[in-house]
Formats: structure tokens, C-alpha cells, sequence
């Protein structure tokens, strides 16, 4: 018998943001903050077993633990795949701002390049941007 399951990849990653990590964790959680960074319509909340869906629908998922200025943990849909997609963002204060420590497991290897750039240019990329303004 063959295994036709893809293979997965997990990515980790740490970023600069210039703002205090209560800040961070609002833009990344408040549809309306999000909105500003991103400059799509986003749905979001805090709410553990909430779904969230950023950029028009390209990133869609389950919210699965939030500590207030701290830690976010989310599941990421990739179609039908059979291990669960996670995502965990820690925000950890330093002297920049917020150091935001990435961890994201089972990324499909056909989404891999695609989602690594994403985190890099238009997610954390992008929140960078924003603050530095």
C-alpha cells in the first residue's frame, strides 16, 4: 500500500515589531486593527472554537487559545488534510518592542513556500511596516 498523505513541514520563526506586546496582540487580534495593517475586511475574535478568516478568505482557520498579550494559538485550514495545521504566536517584550516568536507545524509541502513568504512579507512583513510608519 501507498501513503498518498503529503508530506508536512514546520517553520519557526522570530520578528521585530516596534510596539509593546499588548499593542501587537491587539493587531493581530481586533478585526478592526487588522483592517488597518492588512487593508482587508477580517473576521476575528478571542473567543476559543472561534473561526477566523484574513485577507478575503485566503487564510481561514479555528481560534484555539488566546492569552492576553501574550500568546495566540490558532488551527490553519489547508483543504482535507489529516493532521491539524497550528500556528502559535508568543509575544515576548524586548528592546525593539516585541520580539514575536512564530511556530507553525504541518504546513503542507505544496503550501510551504507560499505560506513562509506570506509570514515574511504580507503578515508579520506587513505589521512591521505598519509600525514603523
Amino acid at each position: 500500500m501507498f501513503d498518498n498523505r503529503q508530506s508536512m513541514k514546520d517553520y519557526k520563526k522570530y520578528y521585530g515589531i516596534p510596539a509593546p506586546p499588548e499593542e501587537v496582540y491587539v493587531a493581530l487580534t481586533n478585526p478592526y486593527t487588522i483592517k488597518l495593517w492588512t487593508g482587508e475586511d477580517a473576521e476575528m475574535s478571542t473567543e476559543p472554537g472561534s473561526e477566523f478568516s484574513l485577507w478575503e478568505g485566503s487564510i481561514t482557520g479555528k481560534n484555539l487559545e488566546f492569552v492576553e498579550g501574550k500568546k495566540i494559538v490558532q488551527q490553519w485550514y489547508f483543504g482535507e488534510q489529516e493532521q491539524e495545521s497550528v500556528v502559535t504566536i508568543l509575544l515576548h517584550p524586548d528592546s525593539v518592542g516585541t520580539s514575536v516568536e512564530l511556530r507553525h507545524t504541518n504546513i503542507p509541502d505544496t503550501d510551504f513556500l507560499d505560506i513562509t513568504e506570506g509570514w515574511d512579507s504580507s503578515y508579520f512583513g506587513s505589521l512591521q511596516e505598519f509600525y514603523e510608519e
